[in-house]
């Protein structure tokens, strides 16, 4: 029965981590799997790590770059993708409605039909940071009737609500 067991820790959700770039992806990967703040640089290609929630569930995370010249690229990272979350910069409103043309390019694609979106409304610590309403509204997440999502304020660089965001991913896979 050992072997059982080890198949099904083996069976890992993939989680895509996707936005624009400086949106705060690669600090909060790193955040959720060390527990401290780093320092990244901008990332070519992806970084990917295991999230294990408890002894039946693991995310395997992977933070895609989301310079403009790599989006075209996100497509080539969707088979088997259980979940995706998608983070906003909640300071940059200017950049809002990039973020928005990008997510929904990014849902049109076949392979994400139906697979639940979470939004990370990210760096809630700062004082100009948009609510997660006016962040709603802004990328227009209403108009996704064919999937669950949820929105929640985070803060990589301090932690907050990183934990709480990735166990509602979790749900959100188990659900769907």
């Amino acid at each position: 029965s050992s072997g059982i067991q080890t198949g099904r820790l083996q069976h890992q959700n993939q989680v895509l981590i996707m936005g624009l770039d400086s949106a705060g992806k690669s600090t909060l990967l790193a955040h959720i799997l060390t527990g401290q703040a780093v320092n990244t640089s901008p990332t070519v290609g992806f970084n990917v790590g295991t999230l294990e929630l408890n002894k039946q569930s693991s995310l395997t995370l992977w933070d895609i770059g989301g310079q403009k010249s790599m989006r075209p690229n996100w497509k080539y990272y969707l088979d088997e993708c259980k979940a995706l979350v998608f983070v906003v910069d909640s300071t940059d409103a200017a950049r809002i409605p990039e973020a928005q043309m990008a997510l929904k390019g990014i849902l049109s694609d076949e392979k994400l039909r139906g697979v639940p979106l979470m939004v990370l409304a990210n760096k809630k610590d700062l004082p100009n940071s948009m609510t997660i309403r006016e962040v709603s509204n802004k990328l227009n997440l209403n108009s996704y009737t064919d999937r669950e999502w949820e929105i929640q304020a985070c803060s990589a660089t301090k932690g907050l609500g990183l934990q709480q965001a990735f166990l509602k991913v979790n749900k959100l896979i188990k659900r769907s």
